[in-house]
């Protein structure tokens, strides 16, 4: 596979429209060059989340703490927050400042570095879940808090993300509820959560 790509510009992140923003970064590659160390994979499975009405997302209703302040500057930076205490998870911002739209990318199926990778995870085999769910993806990609409010574009990023033309049939790619939202009421069954189909890396229901 041609391991050269376009970083994807500004203008991209700054749609208004996180949901087709969630979908359109299916297929593209995530990459990261952290302490001299490059891993990359691509995104095989991502959920939009949409402050301020979208009751599952952290700036409902305009709600602002630290943590959260990062997600109201221009869309192109990374919200990275800890989850149980333990999982880091990776979101870009989306739409121009003040949106507060986010997008959690959920796995990856793993293309750089793969010895990295496994190294991080502390794995010694190639296993599916290497980049299986936000938090293994952040592990194996080498992201933790202190990366939050990185930007995604511009030449000196640690973090980017490439459109490197691969072509995925519309067919394959699924749209469903998203993980672990059942308390944002209605919010919960919005079809958020979009896939490839049976990929392996994908962290949940796989049809």
């Amino acid at each position: 596979m041609d391991n050269s790509g376009k970083r994807l510009p500004a203008t991209f992140y700054q749609n208004k429209d996180v949901v087709h923003l969630g979908r359109s970064l299916i297929g593209k590659v995530l990459v990261s060059e952290i302490d001299g160390l490059r891993t990359s994979g691509i995104i095989v499975e991502a959920e939009a989340y949409r402050g301020p009405d979208d009751k599952a997302c952290h700036a409902y209703a305009n709600r602002r703490t630290p943590r959260t302040e990062v997600m109201y500057k221009r869309g192109g930076h990374a919200y990275i927050y800890i989850c149980y205490g333990m999982h880091h998870l990776f979101n870009v911002v989306t739409g121009p400042e003040e949106y507060a739209h986010a997008v959690l990318i959920r796995a990856l199926e793993p293309l750089e570095g793969l010895e990295i990778m496994m190294k991080r995870r502390q794995l010694k085999t190639n296993e599916e879940r290497i980049t299986k769910g936000p938090g293994a993806l952040s592990v194996a990609m080498g992201f933790d808090k202190s990366f939050s409010g990185h930007s995604l574009v511009g030449p000196e990023s640690l973090i980017y993300i490439e459109d490197r033309q691969i072509q995925i049939d519309p067919e394959l790619i699924a749209a469903g509820p998203r993980i672990g939202v059942e308390s944002a009421g209605a919010c919960a069954s919005w079809p958020w959560r979009f896939y490839i189909r049976k990929h392996r890396n994908v962290s949940a229901k796989r049809t």
